[in-house]
């Protein structure tokens, strides 16, 4: 059955061309915002060795409700926007670049996204980046479809102590979950920052960027 939701919504591309890359980034836009606004992060990066991929959500918005909600309270949405990420890591990986060189990046609601499919999907990867997310749900720590190997993944959780859409205790709880499946951590908490993304948090992207390629 064709996903009406996100599925037929366009995937917008800049650097290089997927069977020229050397590794690709999937970048995942938060609320009210699009894909050709995250996309706009490529050029902090400057990598021209990267393929970028930034799905559009319909209506703007991955889900409904607040990330930390129930997670029955943001289907079918949220189930919808999962297999939109995998249609667009299956992409990638059939150009023939290999998870281990796939970084899937997101801000906000996008950070949640990308951060909650990768636990859902665990085998390595070249990177997890939430800047401003944590892992979606009610509660996270006791999920039996968080299960799998991560295998060393680079996992970065970059957010603000006081920010009012991300508690902390949960960006810090997804640290836990993340550690547990085996992946590398980074959490960075920014005191007083405001919803939005810093020069440290592209710096230390830009790294895992390098190490890749």
């Amino acid at each position: 059955m064709t996903d009406t939701i996100h599925g037929t919504q366009p995937v917008l591309r800049a650097g290089a061309p997927l069977d020229q890359a050397k590794a690709a980034m999937i970048l995942i836009h938060g609320r009210g915002a699009s894909a050709e606004s995250i996309l706009q992060l490529a050029n902090e990066f400057g990598q021209s060795d990267f393929a970028y991929l930034a799905p559009q959500a319909a209506g703007f918005q991955w889900y409904p409700q607040r990330f930390i909600a129930p997670l029955d309270a943001n289907e079918p949405y949220l189930s919808s926007a999962l297999a939109k990420v995998q249609s667009v890591v299956e992409e990638v990986e059939a150009a023939g670049i290999p998870s281990d060189k796939i970084i899937i990046l997101g801000f906000s609601q996008g950070a949640c996204l990308a951060v909650d499919y990768v636990a859902r999907n665990a085998k390595p990867y070249g990177g997890a980046v939430a800047l401003s997310g944590g892992l979606i749900g009610d509660q996270v720590t006791e999920r039996d479809d968080y299960t799998g190997d991560l295998a060393q993944t680079p996992v970065f959780l970059g957010c603000s102590d006081v920010d009012f859409h991300i508690p902390l205790e949960r960006v810090q709880e997804s640290t836990v979950v993340f550690e547990k499946m085996g992946a590398t951590v980074t959490e960075r908490i920014y005191p007083g920052m405001g919803h939005t993304v810093n020069q440290d948090e592209v710096d230390f992207v830009k790294g895992m960027m390098q190490a890749l390629v």
